[in-house]
């Protein structure tokens, strides 16, 4: 398994998640670092941590997840 690090831009749903304490994503493109087999998990595993840290502090934005999912886009994945 390879660390993979990854970029993406979640500027067009930080207003949606102003009650939420958003911890390493706290940036409109953060870094996020993840293990993972290959660039397509890597960015799979991303996208669940990030809906894990929300739905841990919301369990009501369930069903805003895929809504979420749609607006956010990975920008850049390297293995450092």
């Amino acid at each position: 398994m390879k660390i993979y690090k990854i970029t993406i831009d979640i500027s067009l749903v930080i207003p949606m998640l102003k009650h939420i304490n958003l911890r390493e994503y706290n940036s409109e493109r953060p870094i996020i670092f993840v293990e993972a087999e290959d660039p397509d998990d890597a960015c799979y595993k991303c996208y669940h941590k990030f809906a894990e840290s929300i739905l841990k502090q919301d369990k009501n934005m369930i069903k805003q997840i895929k809504s979420i999912f749609n607006d956010i886009s990975i920008k850049k994945i390297d293995v450092p």
